[in-house]
């Protein structure tokens, strides 16, 4: 049974919206979380905004010569179904094996899921009518392009369960964060704890590029030492450099 997409609050959206996928990794690792980064999520557009949203799943197998036929498009378990199931704002997140010679999704169907709200497609595979695609304005990460259809070479079976996108673990309702560094993953049950965090590394590392920038070394204050958290701690209470 496909598990039910939740919506996620407007104000972790516009804080995340802030928030550099650089950062996020940074602060997963500290929580011990390694692996979060999707391989081979590479935005289409260079001028793409950083994207948040909670991630609705889609799961391809290999290609079965029974099973993945253009008849296949019109099962009740197909892509334009999961299409028709994505709620506004999430995120579609697909697992496609990393398959790069058959692309999964095309302009229409990318038209369809940006008339629905859908916030972004990433996944580890490729999408094909590259040139419409792009003329959705549908925010997209992938590995590249490839003109045949995803029956080439994959057999969709389902969504809203857990699949891997870019060898990593993704639960349908996680939070995804995608930039021009690619696609992170934040696990549902950590996002209140990663998003203080990691708003407070970015302040951090604000304060730190100032301090660059003034012309000051690295060692000591990149990660800063006893003497520069204080004077952190300082400029973020008088709200001026200490």
């Amino acid at each position: 049974m496909a598990i039910e997409s939740l919506p996620l609050d407007s104000a972790i959206v516009r804080t995340l919206s802030n928030i550099s996928t650089a950062t996020l990794t940074t602060v997963l690792l500290k929580k011990g979380l390694r692996n979060v980064w999707m391989r081979g999520t590479i935005p289409i557009d260079d001028q793409q905004t950083r994207q948040v949203g909670r991630a609705f799943t889609l799961r391809f197998v290999p290609a079965r010569e029974d099973l993945a036929t253009p008849e296949s498009w019109s099962s009740p378990i197909s892509t334009r179904a999961a299409i028709e199931a994505m709620p506004p704002g999430c995120i579609a997140v697909v697992d496609a094996m990393g398959v790069t010679d058959a692309g999964i999704f095309g302009d229409i169907l990318c038209s369809r899921m940006k008339k629905r709200g859908v916030a972004a497609l990433i996944t580890d595979g490729v999408v094909r009518d590259i040139q419409g695609v792009s003329g959705t304005g549908l925010p997209v990460w992938c590995r590249g392009v490839a003109a045949p259809p995803s029956v080439a070479g994959l057999t969709f079976v389902n969504w809203q369960e857990p699949i891997g996108c870019g060898g990593v673990a993704v639960f349908p309702n996680d939070v995804v964060v995608a930039d021009a560094d690619g696609a992170v993953l934040i696990p549902a049950k950590l996002l209140d704890e990663v998003l203080a965090l990691a708003t407070e590394q970015e302040q951090l590392e604000n304060w730190i590029m100032s301090e660059v920038e003034g012309g000051a070394a690295l060692p000591g204050l990149y990660p800063p030492n006893a003497e520069n958290k204080a004077r952190y701690e300082a400029f973020k209470a008088g709200g001026k450099k200490a």
